[in-house]
């Protein structure tokens, strides 16, 4: 398991920032929490691509909305849920985590390109001296090529995966763990996420949360969940 000897599964590479206020009820605003997935890097279509081809070999092949249903979900409970939904016995269950994840990593590696606002969205935090984080369901051997791949290393002071823990997202622990590791309160961040399960677990986790949907999700009313809702990272701007 790899960590930073504080909490499991974090890397806390920590320096000192000043707060920026941005008012809350109770507390300020001054660290900013990314998903990595659908946010940061179009690896979406890779883990769409990589999961059909998985699960095609069982003679499975999933419509569009039953994939985003299980979008932000770990490989090993996407599998789980889809092995349960069609009564695939699941004693291959491990094999099939590792070659998806095999088969996805090279993909991201090779051919995913960041996403809209992230030569925006790193400098705009940094220069306002907020804490920024990475929290993902993804393992942290992808979080290293994907962070090597935007070159983006430098801006970030923690960061945490869900690989390990007993739960990921929607479950807020990976976010918790994230807030910990930066030495914030939750009540002191700000997420962005792309799905929906990523939503409810920044939500639960007691953070304030920016979702920033795929194009083809994006007027579904579930979203209302969120603080704001835009179309791409280069349109945030601090309302404070």
């Amino acid at each position: 398991m790899r960590g930073n000897g504080i909490l499991p599964n974090v890397r806390n590479c920590y320096h000192t920032n000043a707060c920026i206020p941005l008012t809350l009820p109770d507390m300020e605003l001054n660290t900013v929490i990314f998903d990595m997935d659908g946010l940061l890097i179009d690896s979406e279509p890779y883990w769409q691509q990589a999961g059909m081809e998985t699960l095609k070999q069982f003679n499975i092949t999933l419509a569009p909305a039953q994939y985003h249903h299980t979008t932000g979900l770990r490989t090993p409970e996407w599998l789980d849920y889809w092995f349960g939904y069609y009564n695939i016995p699941k004693n291959n269950m491990q094999e099939a985590v590792d070659a998806l994840h095999t088969n996805v990593f090279e993909k991201i590696r090779e051919e995913a390109e960041p996403l809209p606002g992230i030569d925006y969205i790193f400098p705009y935090f940094k220069e306002k001296g907020f804490r920024i984080g990475l929290a993902t369901s993804s393992p942290l051997s992808l979080v290293d090529i994907v962070v090597d791949k935007l070159k983006i290393g430098h801006y970030l002071d923690a960061t945490a995966s869900a690989e390990h823990l007993p739960f990921g997202k929607p479950h807020p622990q990976v976010y918790m763990d994230c807030a910990a590791a930066l030495g914030v309160s939750p009540l002191q961040c700000l997420c962005f996420e792309d799905s929906f399960n990523g939503l409810i677990a920044a939500k639960a986790a007691r953070m304030r949360c920016v979702v920033i949907p795929v194009a083809d999700q994006y007027d579904l009313p579930k979203w209302g969940a969120a603080d704001l809702k835009l179309h791409s990272l280069k349109e945030y701007k601090n309302p404070g």
